[in-house]
């Protein structure tokens, strides 16, 4: 796109970029056809404003001067008439303009969304959450209004301006040059009004971003804050960029502030120009009092659009830099890569890892901070195999690593002998189900949530997979069963509860591949046996990976890898294990202590 690249402060810099312009106006492509009837309803409109001052003047000239009441009450009737044209062309081009505005920030939002949740797991570990909900609200909103109320508005102005001057001049030029007089120094004022608003728009948008990213990250987090008493300090810290908000658009409403009373000041001085000279030439009879009226409308028709025009920048310059953000996310290329040639694995579930190397990040010298090393491992169709280790030691990272939720940077991984970066990424994921310790509910009904918007998913099929993991104790003690509402993040439901409904989520995707991460270390122990024999179940015919804190979740593993500094250093079942006297038997005494005291 045509913002890829570019930095935002030098497009701060600029009155009006007519590069995201463009691109602005690429998105209104498959509404082409209502957005230039719109089009050829304003210029419609604009061509309109000098017809009602022409009848005054006729009014007053033609009508009142010769006392024909029969002719004005004609005249009357010409101006309802042209008045109710207007009104109702004017109720038309609203309703087009914001029936295409809206469909443009529907396919937008859509747009960005599809695209933003292709991106690696890497970016949302980078980026705040607040910073994507404004891209995807109020930026988009942004947008939206270039056509609802900018673009072709700001047209029709522009238009009605150049209709209303012609008129001027073709009546009488010399009148029209003096009460020009006053636009230059307009046009200036205009000028430094421009360049001052950007600057202040870029920095307003700035501070929402800001805004947004802080108070989603506190209230996601308030019982960190309250745990330990900091409601105060991030109150004041919040203030902070609260102020920083309130003065980044004082100092727009500011330019408004000083902008519109110099307009003010300009239209009064052209209409004292012309009542100076105009009444001179009436007394004179080298003009007439019908004309001057005329000429005193079309002076306010002439200023209107001017203060108008100031709202329409205000209204693309926010446009403008919304969509500059927005472009740019929609530019950016951080998705996995897919493969050239796609290859589909048999899907028997025989898992090879070879000299795997991975690291989230890079350390201060620029080296990798590598979290697997050099780890080599072949896990077989239907075996049940669990990593365990100290925090820290690489498990997570090695399920992570085989749903290509993160790219490793050196060696393989296959399924059944094919690399999973020549399967396609669909694919990969939807032949392996995934358990994680903090289980995400999402705000709405349990059928939802597990459902996650299959609409092929039957009640049956729910209460099926409900049965076969041992949760029907929680469906039916849930006061609304299936309707039952769980709230942002399951908060109406138990950590163990929603550990179980995770396994009937699980279950549901039938999947080739199953990996629980963490699934028991954080339940208490009652709900532990639930999980356990929800585990048997779940695991049973599949190739599964667990990655355990509590050892004694995965004696009936068929193989054990312990994981050290990202290497594996011993693998095995458990009895073997803690026959080798190793770093096994070392965890395993140290938890068995820490339970019994």
């Amino acid at each position: 796109m045509a913002t890829q690249g570019q930095n935002p402060s030098s497009k701060a810099g600029k009155v009006f970029d007519w590069d995201t312009v463009r691109t602005i106006l690429q998105q209104v492509l498959p509404y082409r056809r209502r957005f230039l009837w719109t089009g050829a309803l304003v210029l419609l409109l604009s061509s309109l404003v000098w017809i009602r001052p022409a009848l005054i003047q006729q009014a007053v000239d033609v009508h009142i001067a010769a006392g024909d009441m029969e002719g004005l009450l004609r005249v009357f009737l010409m101006v309802v008439g042209v008045l109710v044209v207007e009104a109702l062309v004017q109720y038309r081009v609203t309703y087009l303009a914001n029936w295409v505005a809206q469909s443009v920030s529907l396919d937008l939002r859509a747009r960005l969304y599809r695209h933003v949740s292709r991106f690696r797991l890497k970016y949302f570990d980078q980026t705040p959450v607040g910073a994507l909900v404004t891209r995807h609200v109020s930026d988009i909103d942004g947008i939206a209004n270039v056509f609802s109320n900018g673009l072709l508005n700001a047209f029709g102005d522009i238009l009605s301006l150049a209709v209303v001057m012609a008129a001027m001049f073709w009546i009488d030029w010399s009148l029209t040059l003096i009460v020009l007089l006053p636009i230059p120094v307009l046009l200036w004022a205009t000028r430094i009004f421009q360049k001052h608003i950007k600057s202040a728009f870029v920095d307003v948008r700035n501070r929402v971003a800001e805004i947004n990213e802080f108070v989603q990250e506190h209230v996601t987090g308030m019982h960190i804050v309250q745990a330990f008493g900091r409601e105060e300090k991030e109150a004041e810290a919040f203030a902070d960029i609260n102020g920083a908000h309130r003065e980044a658009n004082i100092r727009s409403i500011w330019a408004f502030s000083v902008f519109f009373p110099v307009v003010e000041l300009l239209s009064a001085t052209s209409v004292g120009l012309l009542l100076w000279l105009g009444i001179g030439r009436v007394a004179e009879s080298d003009l007439t009092l019908g004309v001057v009226l005329q000429f005193i409308l079309y002076v306010f028709m002439l200023y209107r659009p001017i203060r108008q025009l100031a709202d329409r920048f205000n209204v693309l310059q926010m446009g403008i830099v919304n969509a500059d953000r927005v472009f740019k996310l929609l530019d950016r290329e951080d998705r996995m890569p897919e493969p050239t040639q796609p290859t589909s694995p048999s899907w028997s579930g025989h898992i090879r890892f070879e000299k795997v190397w991975f690291a989230y990040s890079d350390k201060e010298d620029g080296t990798p901070d590598w979290v697997l090393r050099d780890v080599s491992l072949d896990i077989q169709p239907g075996q049940r195999v669990a990593f365990v280790g100290a925090t820290g030691a690489g498990k997570s990272s090695m399920i992570n690593l085989i749903s290509r939720l993160y790219e490793f940077q050196k060696g393989s991984i296959t399924i059944d002998g094919v690399d999973i970066r020549n399967v396609p990424v669909d694919e990969l994921r939807s032949k392996i189900g995934v358990v994680l310790q903090d289980v995400f509910l999402f705000s709405g009904s349990l059928r939802e949530n597990l459902r996650l918007h299959d609409a092929e998913v039957t009640d049956d099929q729910m209460w099926t997979a409900i049965r076969a993991v041992g949760a029907e104790r929680v469906v039916e003690r849930l006061p609304e069963g299936l309707d039952h509402d769980v709230r942002e993040r399951g908060a109406t439901l138990s950590v163990g509860q929603r550990q179980l409904i995770a396994f009937v989520r699980a279950y549901l995707s039938d999947p080739h591949i199953l990996m629980l991460d963490e699934a028991t270390s954080s339940i208490d122990s009652e709900s532990e046996q639930w999980i356990q024999r929800a585990t048997e179940a779940i695991t049973k015919g599949r190739t599964s990976l667990l990655v355990a804190h509590r050892l004694n979740t995965v004696r009936d593993a068929d193989r054990i890898v312990v994981l050290q500094h990202g290497a594996i250093v011993e693998q095995g079942t458990h009895d073997s294990l803690l026959e080798r006297q190793g770093a096994y038997r070392n965890l395993f005494e140290m938890q068995l202590s820490a339970y019994t005291g």
